[in-house]
């Protein structure tokens, strides 16, 4: 084997490179373009790839979307590491009340609107990005109710639903802005209602 070969066997496989590219693409044409304009032969074209590479490794456009979009927003809103399941539950919802306060909300809004027409895209959206993260959640409540943090008795499914829905409430309602003063009024009140009965 010569080193020519060497080199090209250790660096990244092609169809991973052309993956990376795709989804930066995608990305880069969603600042600009709204979901429900964004194509998936304007993807390829700007990727530099044909529709049959995109269609490798997904179903349709807003798969695309989604996976582009958690690439981008998913470090940002993970939960820290804490032995308080409360805190925990805090700093996470100050971080996606930040992210979504800007572009990453913008195109939550779009995916959800587009989902309303499209079943496949709202599926996409809910399978690959709400509901892996929703179980995460579901597990730092489990642990504060175990802790003795927060009421035994409640209905976790329900009190994720009011933690998180009041975000997608205000993103797709527009009628009050997300920023810092709502997220703090927000964990004030609905954190007081899961705690502890007394």
């Amino acid at each position: 084997m010569n080193d020519t070969q060497s080199i090209k066997r250790a660096g990244r496989p092609r169809s991973e490179q052309s993956k990376d590219a795709i989804l930066n693409t995608t990305w880069k044409l969603l600042q600009n373009v709204k979901v429900k304009d964004l194509s998936i032969e304007a993807i390829a074209r700007e990727a530099g790839v044909g529709k049959t590479t995109i269609y490798r490794w997904w179903s349709s456009k807003a798969a695309v979307i989604v996976d582009a979009f958690m690439i981008h927003v998913t470090p940002e809103i993970e939960f820290t590491e804490t032995e308080s399941a409360v805190s925990a539950l805090k700093e996470q919802l100050r971080l996606l009340i930040k992210a979504f306060a800007g572009d990453y909300g913008r195109i939550v809004a779009e995916i959800i609107a587009e989902g309303q027409a499209d079943g496949d895209a709202l599926k996409s959206f809910r399978d690959r990005f709400i509901l892996p993260r929703r179980e995460i959640a579901k597990a730092v409540i489990e642990k504060g109710m175990e802790l003795g943090e927060l009421d035994s008795k409640m209905n976790p499914e329900l009190a994720l639903d009011v933690l998180y829905g009041s975000i997608y409430y205000r993103l797709l309602i527009g009628h009050l802005p997300i920023n810092e003063n709502f997220a703090e009024h927000l964990l004030e009140i609905v954190l007081h209602g899961l705690g502890k009965n007394n």
